[in-house]
């Protein structure tokens, strides 16, 4: 197991092909964590070296603990599951807690998310995921949400945006996506505030270093904010309850308020906790589009990603017939699979001994290295959509299937859940544990394979994957139809944007149509 000094908040992969030019990137404080007896003398001298320049709270809460932390990174999965010894009960770096809660440290009273709760408190059979998955399987994005992806993307393309600077312009009107998705709003109806709050905080996770004077001020900005954001998504959830939202059920909120029925599983500050937790989340589809675009860039792209785009749309790419995915969805998989946005999940850990000092430690659960290991691909450098044809997905994943692998029986009970907001639909569970919706009689698998580990690995697999999926299989529709190529702008200083966790890019790649 390997020990690395620094944590990332989501931490984001290297990935397998030609990287991003990384103007700023998060660098470890220290070259090796204290020793358990130097921790009060590190603490002291870590006081006396910043009280100039911060709060107080401040550097109790986010620099003292930031650098008294221990990351390990965990071995590469051979199956798509995490053992419950690697809990995700409030696995996120204790320095980051000030951006969720004003009291500086977990606060289940006011609101949990799934992504850090252990599965022992989800309710039976996993029920917090499945509630969560509920407002986001496959079958609701054409109808409910495709309509808002698209005219995000529509916007973001338009021909007065071509030939300059992309990402700037993303980053402005990502809010009015993700609060229209999240809640049915946007536009005027997003204070300015609530925009500063979600800008802030992402700018925290790019630069992550809390030394730095622009991670602190945001990080301060966030909790100034916090109180008012939380006010303002309740407001909201109201109109959604009583119907005077547009369109209510357009929003994830409206899925949750059904299924969650304010159960202990999932109650109304649970939904006001995910409408914001999930900024860690989005903050990587910027990360995503700025590698897509890469990629297919004129002069620097990857010559065999462009032929295999090229290939995919000009053939049928939406054909479901005789595979589990359409092309253009195996095509959008494999671009995960290289750029791995989100390189591995997090877990907490305990001490094996009473700890005499409070540190704190994280075992990362690596997705790049999984996805490009050679014992699950036979080529895995090589940009092949078509290697997930025979993939096993979680539909898949049975009793008879883990008695083949060697298993007595599933490592997961198969139950299902209905869910309570009047579609014929359900949240099913492979044998690994890997959540997956069933509508209309029509299973919605996922590719329930370690080889293909962006989103994470069985009961903790990302429940946004699907969501994610299809809305940039629209963003490459857009760009097949409309002819858009893409290239890099030649700026001499390009403006350094934070568009992911630990990520800050110069704003440098552009459009242009090819006919």
């Amino acid at each position: 197991m390997k020990r690395r000094t620094f944590i990332t908040g989501s931490a984001t992969s290297v990935a397998a092909l030609s990287a991003p030019p990384v103007l700023a990137h998060y660098t470890p404080p220290l070259n090796d964590p204290p020793a358990p007896g130097d921790l009060a003398a590190t603490a002291a001298r870590l006081r006396a070296q910043f009280m100039k320049d911060f709060e107080p709270a401040y550097i109790e809460n986010v620099i003292i603990p930031h650098f008294l932390v221990s990351v390990f990174e965990g071995e590469r999965s051979f199956l798509p599951m995490i053992d419950l010894a690697l809990t995700k009960e409030n696995a996120l770096p204790n320095d980051l807690w000030g951006l969720l809660s004003p009291t500086w440290r977990p606060a289940p009273e006011d609101g949990v998310t799934v992504f850090l709760q252990g599965l022992e408190k989800r309710g039976p059979d996993n029920r917090r995921k499945r509630i969560y998955m509920s407002a986001v399987t496959p079958d609701l994005y054409r109808e409910k949400y495709g309509d808002k992806v698209t005219a995000f993307f529509d916007t973001l393309l338009t021909d007065a945006n071509a030939g300059q600077p992309l990402m700037r312009k993303y980053l402005n009107s990502f809010w009015d996506l993700y609060w229209d998705l999240h809640l049915g709003v946007s536009h005027d109806e997003i204070p300015e505030r609530v925009r500063q709050i979600g800008e802030s905080f992402n700018t925290v996770l790019a630069y992550r270093d809390p030394t730095q004077r622009i991670v602190y001020e945001n990080y301060m900005t966030v909790r100034s904010h916090l109180d008012f954001l939380k006010s303002w998504i309740d407001d909201n959830l109201d109109g959604i309850a009583s119907g005077k939202t547009e369109d209510p059920d357009k929003a994830f909120a409206w899925y949750w308020i059904k299924n969650g029925e304010d159960s202990p599983y999932f109650n109304h500050k649970d939904v006001v906790f995910e409408c914001f937790h999930n900024f860690v989340a989005f903050s990587q589809w910027g990360n995503t589009i700025y590698n897509i675009m890469l990629r297919l860039a004129d002069g620097v792209g990857d010559e065999s990603i462009k032929a295999s785009f090229k290939q995919t749309m000009e053939g049928d790419p939406d054909n479901a017939s005789g595979a589990p995915f359409t092309p253009l969805e195996a095509f959008v998989m494999e671009l995960f699979r290289v750029i791995s946005p989100n390189g591995g999940s997090i877990s907490a850990l305990g001490e094996t001994v009473s700890p005499q000092f409070d540190r704190h430690g994280y075992i990362i659960s690596p997705h790049t290295s999984t996805s490009m290991d050679p014992l699950h691909w036979a080529n895995p450098d090589k940009f092949d959509p078509s290697r997930y044809a025979n993939a096993p997905t979680s539909s898949d994943i049975d009793e008879a299937k883990a008695k083949q692998i060697g298993f007595t029986k599933c490592p997961f009970d198969l139950t299902s859940f209905d869910v309570k907001d009047g579609r014929k639909a359900s949240l099913h569970n492979s044998g690994f544990g890997t959540v997956f919706g069933v509508a209309d009689g029509k299973e919605l698998p996922v590719c329930d394979y370690a080889g293909f580990a962006p989103f994470g690995f069985g009961y903790r697999r990302c429940p946004g994957e699907q969501l994610t999926i299809q809305a940039f299989e629209d963003f490459l529709r857009k760009v097949w139809k409309d002819k858009i190529g893409f290239v890099k702008l030649n700026i001499a200083n390009p403006e350094p944007l934070p568009i992911g966790p630990t990520t800050v890019i110069g704003d440098d790649i552009g459009f242009r149509r090819t006919a």
